[in-house]
């Protein structure tokens, strides 16, 4: 096909072609057949460009964002208002700014200044393939070569050799290694032996019960987890004298704005359950709509500007055997209806970001994706809500002259496990305070480290579950409990439910804390938590 052929074929296809798009599509190998499969469901897109081209050429699943708002935002990149969002939108997407090469537009800025509305970087797999053993070897190896990239930062990591070259060692010389723990046992004098592997081999170490707190961290690591070792050789086993978490910084930098805009969390509302707590939602939207007496509380209530939902969003049907006679709504599409209805209820000017849970109609296996069009059409139809995958990277209020304030997302389908197998979360009730969980993963700065800690699909190139961008705010669900906390300049937040205590929670003496509302002020980063449940 020639030029004028491919322009006519996509402006038949309502969509507008740039002359970069042009300059820089394949006429050759039947791509334009392949990118019109894949671009058939992103209607929401007009115009293409070089930056999209390559995106959809290069990356294994495409990301779901707001498109509206990447368009703005190039089109004020090319008028010279802004290149700041667009490069935002462009760092989620690819991973970091390409250079912007467009001619700028001599325009006047407006007086005030331009935020952008939500920017998201989803989290998908790529196509549906048959998994092999290799499969999941070569997405360790992914994880690996990732986690020792951001390991290298830290000095003492700088001169890391490879485990075939220490197990060659003769003398009592000192080690630093990067390695994956392969295996972990306490010997009958109480010290701790790892087993530690990478791509050329495996070592054990010992870390000595007289170190206090280096056998301190030693108790809490898991398996699967990567991490970097400083220790002496003797004759093929290393003794440890240091242990570095790949962790985030301390440096965190402090975001904030000069107005009082709020985000809000929210989790877990299980409607469709019998145990849902109507009454008490709806009286929460009534307070986001302004219908509250206090007027402290509307003056919060009417600067609510986002509100993130984080998974578990109705009860679903088959979840756990029994279910059926714990459920109000039978069908789970009408589960997703009745949740709709909630949300269209909620004034439009508050844009919901939502995320799915273990409870949704979707697969088990995280990433998991945004719901499904087909049960949740109804959810699909409201303007004001962004559906997004578990976990996912959400960027708001990115301006001119400010990056904005980044939101990790992720329901804590693995929360339970690191809870049941790691001392300090379990000794320290972590049930009650799961932001302990959430500090935990960051100093792996992995959502799930070990292989059995929640179920997911490998993938080949890159390891969803990695956080690899710092988060402002990480914000979970799952454990039913409102908790706060801050770790290294980051805001944890871990949303309280919409469900009374279940048969199932009193008998494993889970204890929820339903009915809380949580809102995060930008301006200060003070939070607050209003009560719709007594």
């Amino acid at each position: 096909m020639n030029k004028k052929e491919i322009v006519e074929d996509f402006l038949g296809k309502s969509y507008l072609v740039s002359p970069c798009f042009l300059e820089s599509f394949d006429e050759n190998n039947n791509f334009i057949d392949d990118f019109n499969n894949r671009i058939k469901e992103k209607e929401k897109i007009v115009v293409l460009n070089k930056d999209l081209l390559f995106l959809l050429k290069n990356k294994a699943g495409f990301f779901e964002t707001n498109w509206f708002e990447f368009e703005k935002s190039r089109t004020n990149l090319e008028k010279g208002r802004d290149n700041k969002i667009y490069g935002t939108f462009l760092k989620l997407l690819f991973g970091e700014v390409p250079v912007l090469d467009v001619e700028k537009e001599k325009v006047i800025p407006k007086l005030e200044e331009e935020y952008s509305s939500v920017i998201v970087k989803n989290f998908l797999e790529e196509e549906n393939k048959k998994r092999e053993v290799d499969s999941f070897v070569n997405y360790f190896r992914t994880r690996y070569d990732a986690m020792k990239k951001i390991l290298m930062n830290r000095a003492e990591l700088q001169n890391v050799v490879s485990i075939n070259r220490i197990i060659n060692k003769k003398d009592r010389d000192t080690v630093a290694l990067i390695g994956l723990i392969n295996d972990k046992r306490t010997t009958k004098n109480g010290n701790i032996i790892l087993n530690i592997e990478d791509k050329t081999g495996s070592i054990n170490m010992i870390v000595n019960k007289t170190r206090e707190s280096l056998f301190k961290l030693a108790k809490d690591l898991v398996l699967d987890e990567i991490l970097g070792v400083v220790g002496f050789n003797g004759e093929g086993i290393i003794f440890v004298t240091d242990l570095f978490l790949p962790d985030v910084p301390r440096d965190k930098e402090i975001k904030k704005i000069n107005e009082d805009i709020y985000l809000g969390f929210i989790s877990d509302i299980h409607v469709g359950g019998k145990n849902f707590l109507e009454k008490e939602f709806l009286k929460f939207i009534d307070w986001l709509n302004g219908k509250c007496e206090n007027k402290e509380h509307a003056a919060v209530s009417s600067k609510v500007k986002y509100l993130f939902v984080l998974g578990d969003l109705v009860d679903g049907v088959g979840v756990y055997p029994g279910q059926e006679k714990n459920l109000a709504i039978l069908d789970v599409k009408e589960q997703y209806n009745k949740l709709a209805y909630y949300f269209s209820l909620i004034k439009e000017d508050i844009k919901i970001i939502v995320c799915p849970g273990n409870h949704d109609a979707l697969r088990l296996s995280v990433p998991q994706p945004i719901l499904d069009k087909d049960l949740a059409s109804e959810m699909h139809k409201l303007n004001n809500v962004i559906l997004v995958t578990n976990p996912a990277c959400v960027n708001v209020l990115s301006s001119e002259n400010f990056p904005g304030f980044d939101v990790l997302m992720y329901h804590g389908n693995s929360f339970h496990y690191y809870i049941d197998n790691v001392d300090s979360l379990r000794l320290g009730n972590a049930r009650d305070y799961p932001t302990l969980v959430s500090k935990f993963l960051l100093q792996r700065r992995h959502l799930a480290p070990t292989h059995s800690s929640t179920l997911y699909l490998p993938n080949e190139t890159e390891d969803h579950l990695i956080i690899d961008k710092i988060p402002d705010i990480f914000a979970c669900g799952e454990m039913h409990r409102s908790d706060i906390g801050n770790y290294n300049n980051i805001i944890l937040i871990n949303s309280s439910c919409w469900q009374s205590k279940t048969d199932y929670e009193e008998k494993v003496g889970t204890n929820p804390d339903p009915g809380k509302f949580i809102v995060l002020n930008l301006r200060n980063r003070e939070v607050n938590i209003f009560k719709f449940y007594e």
